[in-house]
């Protein structure tokens, strides 16, 4: 891997970009855990979104934070765009509409997830609250329209907001009012990434339901329980869903590496600026063919940037990117590393969840993704609906922890960060069903009360 000083070597075959993922692969005991989380931000006096410049902007929150922590900012032109910690992986950076995301460190076990988030939230509540800058833990913003919200200044968002007007009809309200939850995970080889992604992928769906927490938009009840799974079935089918090709006999990294050679380009990056390539083919740029750089030939480092513009619900690089949740309160943060963790890396709950799911065809789960943005748990599979699928996710995955037995300070496993779920699972209402009951009831439709309650 070349250093941040090193230019990246040229792509030379077709085996570089397999090993640009399968290089990933490490013994299981040396799996980690990374946790991605992306809020709103938002001012309450008046209530408002949040600009980047400005006494109250994000720049001064960043700036706040930097002085906080000793974290180092790095830039877009003149502009600090987020902040990294040099001592461990991991840092913060701006969604388009400023959603503020913290890229956990790599963890041994979730309760190093859920130290490193309460100390995260600690910081950034100090530092936000003399700014008047809160938090908010939705999926997708209740109340304000895309052209409410202010662009963060990243080169990069520029040239997808061009291109997300020209592919699907909700691609700029996924890149300014959607915010989610991600859970990163290892696997040890090609063989057990392939069933890894199996699996996770055909989950995801149930994901999305058990933690559906984006029943608004536009200051109204959308009629979906996660809008933001909704938008993004609608933002970009070139790059976005299910992967079907995933199931087929013979998948692996070379597959993986086809259809990425497939998905239209975003941009080059050349002496730190970006170069709109959107639209444009790989596979051309491997041949020296493409028109903005004619002749010059890709690096290993174009690839892997261009891996990172494919937004199917789980992603490979050189990990697995779940994809298919809505950003909640912090409790819900950790329980979504919690439900994959203890379903992925436990063999035998690996095997039960591949058990679970090994029958379903592509039409199932694309029946899944297309309905389980509107019904939920509610949406009917199988004779029944998914609530059971779901109920039997979450016992596979506690055992799958338990099984792990690792412990915290006061000799508790990793069972407790599931607790939002079995709570869910109790109730049968994942959080957008109790939102929109208190929408509906005590709340007598004004969405501003949300902005106290979903506040982190």
């Amino acid at each position: 891997m070349a250093g941040a000083d090193t230019p990246s070597p040229l792509i030379s075959s077709r085996a570089d970009l397999i090993e640009a993922m399968e290089r990933g692969a490490k013994p299981a005991d040396q799996w980690r855990i990374g946790t991605e989380h992306e809020k709103h931000v938002f001012h309450t006096n008046p209530l408002r979104p949040v600009a980047y410049e400005g006494e109250q902007g994000i720049r001064a929150l960043l700036d706040g934070i930097e002085k906080e922590t000793g974290w180092h900012p790095f830039y877009d032109g003149d502009h600090p765009i987020g902040l990294r910690n040099n001592e461990i992986a991991g840092g913060i950076s701006l969604e388009p509409g400023g959603q503020f995301e913290l890229s956990g460190s790599p963890m041994a076990d979730l309760h190093g997830t859920a130290a490193e988030l309460a100390e995260h939230m600690r910081v950034s509540k100090k530092v936000a609250e003399p700014l008047d800058i809160h938090f908010l833990g939705l999926g997708v913003t209740p109340i304000w329209a895309v052209d409410e919200i202010a662009s963060m200044p990243k080169s990069r968002y520029a040239i997808m907001t061009k291109y997300m007007g020209q592919t699907g009809t909700l691609g700029t309200s996924m890149m300014y009012r959607s915010a989610t939850v991600q859970t990163n995970l290892d696997f040890s080889g090609e063989a057990d990434m392939v069933k890894k992604l199996r699996v996770s992928l055909a989950l995801q769906p149930i994901a999305t339901a058990l933690f559906a927490n984006s029943p608004f938009a536009g200051g109204r009840d959308t009629g979906y329980l996660s809008f933001r799974s909704e938008i993004w079935r609608n933002t970009d089918d070139e790059r976005t869903g299910m992967l079907p090709f995933v199931f087929e006999p013979g998948f692996g990294f070379e597959r993986y590496a086809d259809y990425a050679l497939d998905v239209p380009m975003y941009f080059v990056i050349r002496d730190k600026k970006y170069i709109n390539v959107a639209g444009e083919s790989f596979r051309d740029f491997l041949d020296g063919r493409l028109p903005q750089l004619r002749g010059e030939k890709p690096t290993i480092k174009d690839w892997e940037d261009h891996l990172s513009t494919l937004f199917p619900e789980v992603r490979l690089k050189q990990f697995l990117e779940m994809r298919g949740a809505d950003m909640g309160d912090e409790a819900h943060v950790v329980a979504l590393s919690a439900f994959w963790t203890g379903l992925l890396y436990d063999d035998i709950s690996l095997e039960g969840a591949w058990e679970l799911v090994r029958n379903w065809t592509d039409d199932d789960r694309e029946h899944l993704r297309r309905e389980v943005p509107r019904l939920g748990l509610n949406t009917p599979f199988d004779r029944s609906s998914i609530f059971d699928v779901a109920a039997q996710a979450v016992g596979i995955a506690e055992a799958g922890l338990v099984r792990r037995n690792r412990l915290n300070a006061k000799g508790q496993d990793e069972t407790i960060y599931l607790a939002p779920l079995e709570e869910t699972v109790r109730s049968g209402k994942a959080p957008a069903q109790r939102w929109l009951d208190k929408f509906h009831g005590e709340w007598k439709g004004d969405l501003t009360h949300i902005f106290e309650e979903a506040e982190l």
